[in-house]
């Protein structure tokens, strides 16, 4: 019997990850991988089954994406079962102003993406090089761009502004909010499990490689620490996270830096790799022993600190702390750190529990619940292009002529 199922991609400048979904009901992982490396010298395809054994780890050499998803819709096809392609989901880091949930990819939305370029130069060329590919591939397919501003698009209006003249802002100069199918997912799984969610104030802290928190108060974002752009808030694996926008100034002024240098710096070669001059990874300075691994571990965890403690602010209160990514999900030294200092928002951590990882690793009676969860953004895709596909299969009735 064949089995449909959808593709979900999450495409970087040089990378392609995926997941392959069943497309009925709750979306279920079927197999999942990445391909590093395109363009480059040695790219490198894997894959693995839905038990996380890697069954394809191969060199290969893969110019650009289309390339790249040409050789995976091969090893697609050639997956045991009978397996049927209707549909793929993006994930897309901007949406601008207007993309307030999932779109069909559509002519006129890819025009509209393009446009909004400026505003993640970073990641909208690649999100769009992922979607090309499909329509030079496999142009029968639905698509479905999910964006990562969508979750936060009606914060309140004191939380999307800035303080520039208002021209500005009503040209799209504003507060957006990233993570949000991170955070989408974390509060789906809250309700399933029978959380309250529009009753509490909750904090999801998405902390990774690229990390935020968000404030959600009647089960409605009411805060951010990113903003206009995924260089804001806390400082990352190689992003600086706030800034002065003075040191700017002095950097083109007195270093002679260009906005394309400055760009790089602030994205590329700043962060807990900056700080700590060895690693982006929290890990590999969680094991050093060197001074300037420590300082960039305990400046992470001091700003993430003092986000948190803004964010109470916004919210009025807190009932809830979710940590989950990378970090968040998988250090318990990291959690403990944060949450050593932050015993008059009645947060107390379980050190047993913490360890552990899993669930609550706050204290029983403590004043807020403290959990740490996984979180996958590639279901919450699969599970808006399935919803795509639930409506377009339901018979729509005949127009008739007045």
């Amino acid at each position: 019997m064949t089995e449909r199922v959808i593709l979900t991609l999450n495409a970087g400048s040089s990378s392609l990850k995926f997941a392959l979904f069943t497309a009925v009901g709750n979306p279920r992982r079927l197999w999942s991988g990445s391909i590093d490396r395109i363009g480059l010298p040695n790219a490198r395809f894997q894959l693995s089954d839905a038990r996380k054994t890697v069954v394809v780890d191969e060199p290969g050499s893969l110019d650009c994406h289309e390339a790249a998803l040409t050789r995976l819709l091969s090893a697609i096809a050639s997956l045991p079962g009978a397996l049927d392609l209707v549909a793929v989901g993006h994930r897309v880091v901007h949406g601008g102003p207007e993309c307030d949930c999932p779109k069909r990819v559509t002519p006129a939305l890819t025009a509209r993406l393009r446009r909004l370029t400026s505003l993640a130069p970073l990641h909208i060329p690649p999100n769009l090089a992922g979607i090309d590919a499909v329509l030079a591939t496999r142009p029968d397919l639905l698509q479905v761009a999910c964006f990562d501003t969508s979750f936060h698009h009606d914060l309140p209006r004191m939380a999307q502004m800035t303080a520039l003249p208002r021209a500005l802002t009503d040209s799209g100069v504003r507060r957006y909010g990233f993570h949000g199918l991170s955070y989408e997912y974390i509060m789906e799984t809250l309700q399933k499990d029978g959380v309250k969610t529009g009753a509490e104030r909750i904090i999801i802290a998405h902390l990774g490689n690229g990390a935020s928190m968000a404030a959600i108060r009647g089960g409605c974002p009411v805060e951010t620490t990113m903003g206009f752009s995924t260089i804001a808030g806390l400082p990352m694996g190689t992003r600086s996270g706030d800034l002065d926008p003075g040191i700017l100034f002095y950097l083109m002024r007195e270093k002679g830096m260009t906005a394309d240098e400055i760009s790089d710096l602030l994205y590329n070669q700043s962060g807990l790799l900056g700080i700590s001059g060895i690693s982006r990874n929290m890990q590999d300075l969680l094991d050093s022993r060197k001074d300037a691994a420590v300082e960039a571990v305990d400046y992470f965890c001091y700003q993430a600190r003092l986000h948190l403690a803004r964010l109470t602010g916004a919210l009025g209160g807190l009932d809830r702390v979710v940590f989950t990514g990378g970090i968040g999900e998988n250090s318990a030294g990291v959690r403990g750190r944060i949450c050593a200092e932050l015993g008059y928002l009645r947060i107390s951590l379980d050190s047993a529990a913490n360890k552990a990882g899993t669930g609550v690793i706050s204290k029983p009676g403590a004043g807020v619940t403290v959990e740490a969860r996984s979180t996958d953004e590639e279901k919450m895709i699969a599970c808006h292009v399935a919803a795509k596909l639930a409506v377009d299969s339901v018979p729509q009735p005949a127009r008739t002529e007045a």
